[in-house]
């Protein structure tokens, strides 16, 4: 049985790029349908989806946006 997780995307850091969702192994990030102050559609963590907290998303992710936890 794997650790479940979560993860805590800062909107307002994101710029969209969606590398993180290419990476995720649970498609558990998708692109929101708002624009954060910059004018970028940040990522959004799916809650229900199957998040393990392998923290590949935060690895990828350019701009340091994600924080990951596990359990």
């Amino acid at each position: 049985m794997s650790t479940k997780g979560y993860i805590e995307i800062d909107q307002e850091l994101c710029k969209g790029c969606e590398i993180c969702i290419h990476f995720c192994p649970k498609h558990a990030i998708s692109q929101s349908n708002k624009v954060n102050a910059s004018g970028y559609p940040p990522a959004s963590f799916d809650t229900s989806g199957e998040c393990t907290g392998c923290a590949i998303c935060a690895v990828v992710c350019p701009e340091v946006a994600i924080e990951v936890y596990r359990g």
